[in-house]
């Protein structure tokens, strides 16, 4: 027997959180075994004293519950050992042979479990006690999960990267050594989700797992995984994975029992454990970037549900898992008896520590493009007067004023001046003309930036861009100007939001795919986890605060592509996706970034978070009050029309009525009025424990009623009326200023920071020298200037392609943009990344003191070899000339000409080496010689 019996109430709960789980909990002077599958028998008495509980399923003994005072639970772990005594001594009437595998502490808050099956048994904590079928299943098995994990044979290295290989291995030894979280953190694009299929197949096929979670934050990015599953197929095995085990993405409350892997949004597992149902417009933000993380005091409440037990699943992955919803959210995560596997590109603080520090995979997006993985970017600004200033419109103006529910359209004389910063663009006040400089700055900037992107008539290709705005509105108003200043028709940009009519997926498919559309805007639906791999623009034209949600952002352009798929749908791509450029038109590169977006409680707070914040369940005082007077508020703007559409959309309700519901909620008279009640109303008796006679009982009886009236309060916020309430939240209009005309301030590249610049010089450097042996093109630059006329296109290009797959990121126009931060480069990058490759080898070689285009090279050779030439009494003749120009030009692209190019282009057009041989007799041979020898050198 225990020193010291536990407190009253303490047991009283473990009572009931057994009696939850399915065991009857009997006396030790009344026992039936046979009175359920499952039986919790208080002050079992062993050879070595009574213990607190025996628990038997089907009439054997198979664990033992130590019960501890509430004040114990940070020593819980001291108890252990007096746990393993009651767990290792005989049963009365000898009913146990070997010592009882499992094992409970608990004080009624606080539990512990440790299986001694397991190798090394260590206690873990655990929400609530295991159903009694689980415990028997697990006896059923030769051996426990965590023995299984020591036997998971070798991974097959074929179709994995190695950043997988050791992210698996990895995490597959963090497993064996019982470790109960772990981290994968790897770069956006370098395939988190692949890793996650072959990590799951291996625990479902090797150690047994019964079914795993995988948690996603909104319904896209399930999609998606649901999709990674169904086509992903084990390289020893010819079937597809869903051949092989059953994949359910949620999209209701039920969780099949033959599921193996599930697919759910964490605001979905949430409803679910709270036994209510979730509209799937709420599933479509995540709910850390869009406001939904009300900041509570404390996690979002959780109860057991014995429809959803805590050993439902034996691995929970977290897709995304940096964005803190474990903050909010963090009983959601830990309600269960899981391993908890983390998958993230952007960690910070809050994920490495939740995470225990346990990282088993670092592989950056540095790593990912040095590996080929990802590819790099340029960052191009715009920026406008407007975009900078704001602007002031006078007074006495007629301005335009624009509904933003029904975008339609009235003048209003303005009476008196009106101030708008940058900040209230696109929201409060509508400018046309900035939106137009920007989208034409945008238009003009792009054959600069893609200089190789015009076809066989002159046109220029767009390439595929996608455009990040502030708000669905926001984003019609840059459609509008993107095809006016484009002048293309509606498929040329779409919008790609949950708003739209048409199928987001359908689009999005379109937009992945096919070649229109070539722009597509967007608010928040393909920020983040949504692969469209042609992408190479990225325009922001909306700020963004979290850092971590900006790295998300800008990882839908690193995704790499081969050169057959983006010819596809970029027909005029002249070589595989190097690289991708973002244009900043708002300073989202340089604002001030945070690693979280934490919600004050203050006035300021928007609507639409609050709004999210109650659909999703959150109940704090602080939300209610703050939510209940803006409605209170909202009633009084609305007319009758927008007050009738509101009762709809409100299962009947008004505005005041629901404000009422919300106050309620924390009223100190209603909650005194329900203490009395539960007080001096009929006693309730659940099966252990009489209400009446039980305070602490009583105090959870106030708090399940409040919960259940606050619930109710709040189920009216539906996905459909949240997002009426923000369309006609405060002023129901925006101003259109079409008065202050914006000015373009500047359309260019960013330049390098000069430390940058200098170790690309020098990796750039380093790089070539390193290689002068091995490369035969290297080697001729070094060592063997004589044999410069010997160059081709070939060598130069096995040069390139080296570069290409070892260190992507010195590409040639890379590296040409660091010479020009610290030298004097009178020329730009040339086009060719073939040409400006050259000129940078022989700037790094030495063979020329500046760095030049070797166009530009040839050129002033050309011209040096002619001249001298004709110094003389030999005169060219100008048909000569014209077929001297184009040998030089072929030089120029090609660094080399033969006697076999002559028949091609563009020699073959002008009659092919017997023109040649016409114009320069058996002279001709001697002219390939030195215009190869002459021009390069």
């Amino acid at each position: 027997m225990t020193d010291q019996q536990p407190e009253q109430s303490a047991r009283a709960t473990i009572d009931i959180m057994l009696a939850q789980a399915g065991w009857a909990v009997q006396s030790k002077k009344e026992v039936n075994l046979s009175a359920a599958d499952g039986v919790a028998v208080r002050e079992y008495w062993t050879d070595t004293g009574p213990a607190d509980y025996v628990l038997f399923v089907q009439r054997k003994p198979v664990g033992v519950i130590e019960a501890k005072r509430v004040e114990e639970g940070e020593r819980l772990t001291t108890h252990e050992d007096q746990a393993e005594y009651y767990a290792a001594a005989t049963l009365q009437y000898k009913l146990n042979k070997e010592p009882l595998p499992f094992i409970y502490e608990s004080t009624g808050i606080l539990t512990r479990f440790t299986d001694r099956r397991d190798p090394k048994p260590r206690s873990r904590p655990i929400f609530h006690f295991h159903q009694p079928k689980i415990l028997l299943e697990w006896l059923g098995q030769k051996e426990s999960l965590r023995a299984r994990l020591q036997h998971l044979p070798g991974l097959s290295p074929e179709g994995l990267r190695p950043a997988q290989i050791t992210a698996i291995a990895n995490l597959e030894k963090s497993f064996q050594e019982n470790r109960p979280k772990a981290l994968i953190q790897m770069a956006t694009g370098a395939g988190k989700t692949f890793t996650a299929c072959t990590f799951v197949y291996r625990l479902l096929k090797h150690a047994e797992a019964k079914r795993i979670l995988f948690l996603v934050d909104t319904r896209n990015l399930g999609e998606q995984a649901e999709q990674e599953f169904l086509k992903y197929q084990p390289v020893d095995d010819n079937r597809k994975f869903t051949e092989l085990y059953n994949v359910q993405r949620l999209n209701s409350g039920y969780i099949a029992s033959d599921a193996q892997v599930c697919i759910s949004t964490i605001q979905r597992l949430y409803s679910i454990l709270q036994g209510q149902e979730l509209a799937e417009d709420l599933e479509q933000e995540n709910p850390n970037e869009q406001g939904w993380q009300w900041r509570k005091k404390e996690p979002m409440p959780v109860a057991y549900s014995a429809r959803n037990p805590i050993e439902q699943f034996d691995f929970i992955i977290i897709d995304e898992c940096h964005r803190s919803i474990y903050n909010l959210w963090k009983q959601v995560l830990e309600y269960y008896d899981a391993f908890l596997i983390g998958l993230t590109a952007t960690p910070d603080k809050r994920t490495f520590g939740f995470f225990h520090e346990n990282v088993v995979s670092e592989y950056t997006y540095e790593a990912s493009i040095i590996d080929g993985v990802n590819v790099p970017y340029d960052v191009f600004t715009i920026e406008t007067a407007i975009s900078r200033d704001g602007a002031t419109i006078q007074a006495q103006e007629y301005i335009e004023r624009r509904g933003k529910l029904t975008r339609s359209e009235r003048w209003q004389h303005l009476d008196e001046e009106y101030r708008y910063s940058p900040t209230k663009l696109d929201k409060d006040v509508v400018n046309p003309s900035q939106i137009r400089t920007i989208i034409r700055a945008f238009r003009d900037s792009l054959p600069t930036i893609f200089p190789d992107r015009f076809d066989g008539q002159g046109v220029f290709e767009v390439p595929k861009t996608l455009v990040f705005a502030k708000t669905d509105s926001h984003a019609d108003d840059i459609i509008q100007a993107i095809r006016e200043e484009f002048s293309e028709g509606n498929d040329f940009c779409k919008k790609i939001t949950y708003t739209i009519t048409e199928d987001p997926k359908s689009v999005i498919n379109r937009f992945r795919n096919s070649w229109a559309p070539r722009i597509a805007v967007t608010v928040d639906m393909i920020a983040t986890g949504t692969d469209v791999k042609p992408l190479e623009v990225l325009l922001f034209l909306r700020d963004v605060k979290s850092s971590n949600y900006f790295e998300q952002m800008k990882g839908r352009g690193t995704r790499t592509v081969n050169f057959d798929d983006l010819k596809k749908v970029t027909r005029t791509a002249k070589h595989t996706k190097s690289h991708f450029v973002l244009i900043d038109a708002v300073g989202a590169v340089k604002s001030k970034k945070t690693d979280s977006r934490p919600l004050e409680r203050k006035p300021g707070v928007p609507l639409k978070d609050l709004l999210a914040a109650a659909a999703m369940g959150a109940q704090d005082e602080d939300l209610f009050t703050s939510l209940a007077n803006r409605l209170i508020r909202l009633d009084k703007k609305l007319t009758d029309r927008e007050k009738e559409r509101f009762t709809e959309l409100s299962q009947g309700k008004s505005l005041n009525s629901i404000a009422r519901d919300l106050l309620a909620g924390y009223d100190p008279d209603i909650i005194e009025m329900i203490s009395t009640q539960v007080r001096e109303g009929n006693p309730v008796t659940d099966p252990v424990t009489d209400l009446a006679a039980n305070p602490a009982a009583q105090e959870r009886a106030v708090a399940q009623q409040l919960e259940q009236m606050r619930s109710q309060a709040a189920s009216v916020f539906t996905g459909e009326l949240n997002q009426y309430l923000e369309n006609v939240r405060k002023i129901h209009e925006q101003i259109i200023d079409t008065v202050n005309i914006d000015t373009l301030l500047r359309a260019e590249r960013d330049s390098y920071s000069t430390e940058k610049a200098e170790e690309v010089m020098r990796d750039f450097s380093e790089y070539i020298a390193a290689h002068k042996d091995e490369i035969t093109a290297l080697a001729i630059f070094y060592d063997q200037p004589y044999r410069r006329r010997d160059l081709t296109f070939a060598m130069i290009k096995e040069v390139l392609e080296k570069l290409q797959l070892e260190r992507p990121l010195l590409a040639p126009h890379y590296v040409w943009d660091a010479y020009a931060q610290l030298e004097e480069v009178k020329e730009r990058s040339p086009k060719e990344a073939l040409v400006a490759l050259v000129s940078l080898i022989r700037r790094v070689t030495g063979i020329d003191q500046q760095l030049t285009p070797y166009n530009k090279t040839v050129d002033k050779n050309f011209q040096d070899w002619v001249f001298g030439k004709q110094a003389g009494a030999l005169k060219f003749t100008e048909e000569q000339m014209d077929w001297l120009r184009m040998l030089k030009d072929h030089i120029c692209s090609s660094f080399h000409v033969a006697m076999d190019d002559l028949d091609f282009t563009p020699f073959d057009a002008q009659g092919g080496r017997g023109k040649m041989y016409q114009l320069f007799g058996d002279g001709m041979g001697d002219i390939l010689d030195e215009l190869n020898e002459r021009l390069a050198a």
